[in-house]
């Protein structure tokens, strides 16, 4: 690991820090080999997992917000309660990481109301936070917008505003905007870097995991300091853990980007925490609720993008 420099001053912005609760089989990579059915037969390694990254955040003193499936919070409440207590925020990840674009929107609230009564009777705190499973809210779901706000949302980091074969919005803003013409909620998506006149990946995930180190340290700066503002990173328990079961019957492509990694991760997070200055999606949100650009998508002017 580099050195890091000394005449850069990380501590004068405060970035996000989140982790997407979801076990091993639930990611959207074996989502075609794997059946929401057969989930409750295999082993789980979730609790295990976030234990250890609660223990990783007291090392580093920092908190951070966790965006939780909430059927993971059905069959793990203590673990969720632990959460809580530990001083992070409890969030929403959807019910069983079905992605947004699959629903109606009577489904979508559906999923937002049963996933958010789960987390906030395991948590004891009120769940005002939203992160869509694999970044899917985009041109073709923008009503989730209207919805989330309509069910008391704050707040959603559901945005991947990048073009990727998974997911993406390119046309969306960098940075926090406000969706909605008549509701102060914003979104806050994950961050992106400028690499040659184009937007690249940076928000953690398996891009953290696969390129190295100093490709992170450069884009938060790049953030952090050009930008003047907050990096949005996020990761997966799973993505600590390297004696998890492996899936012998998904892609080839699939397995490399789940498996890749593993072993150096909970050190990197450890290099991150500790070299940055992190914080909860709430406080970020409330940050910089107050210079969040307009990028209106319920019919009206789309304003000035952020």
């Amino acid at each position: 690991m580099q050195a890091a420099d000394p005449a850069f001053d990380n501590s004068k912005i405060v970035n996000g820090l989140s982790v997407d609760v979801e076990d091993w089989f639930q990611v959207g990579a074996f989502e075609n080999v794997i059946e929401r059915s057969d989930w409750d037969g295999l082993k789980t390694r979730v609790e295990g997992n976030v234990d250890r990254i609660i223990d990783l955040f007291a090392e580093a003193d920092v908190k951070a917000t966790f965006f939780s499936l909430g059927w993971v919070a059905e069959r793990h409440p203590a673990l969720i309660r632990r959460i809580a207590d530990a001083g992070h925020e409890v969030a929403s990840h959807g019910y069983d990481h079905a992605r947004v674009f699959t629903f109606e929107r009577k489904e979508f609230g559906a999923d937002l109301a049963k996933a958010r009564a789960i987390l906030e009777d395991a948590s004891g705190q009120a769940v005002t936070g939203y992160r869509a499973p694999s970044f899917s809210i985009d041109q073709r779901n923008t009503w989730a917008f209207a919805e989330l706000a309509e069910q008391g949302y704050t707040y959603s980091s559901s945005v991947a505003p990048i073009t990727h074969d998974h997911y993406g919005w390119r046309e969306a803003p960098r940075f926090a905007f406000r969706p909605l013409s008549w509701s102060d909620m914003i979104e806050i998506p994950v961050t992106t870097a400028m690499l040659g006149g184009k937007r690249v990946a940076a928000g953690g995930g398996g891009f953290f995991r696969v390129l190295p180190y100093a490709f992170s340290r450069w884009a938060i700066r790049q953030v952090n300091r050009r930008e003047e503002r907050p990096a949005v990173f996020y990761f997966h328990p799973w993505e600590i853990d390297p004696d998890q079961p492996r899936v012998p019957d998904a892609p080839m492509r699939s397995k490399l980007r789940h498996y890749t990694g593993l072993e150096q991760m909970a050190g990197k997070l450890r290099a991150l925490t500790s070299e940055f200055e992190w914080g909860r999606m709430d406080e970020v949100a409330s940050r910089e609720a107050s210079r969040a650009g307009q990028f209106y998508v319920d019919g009206a002017s789309k304003g000035i993008a952020a």
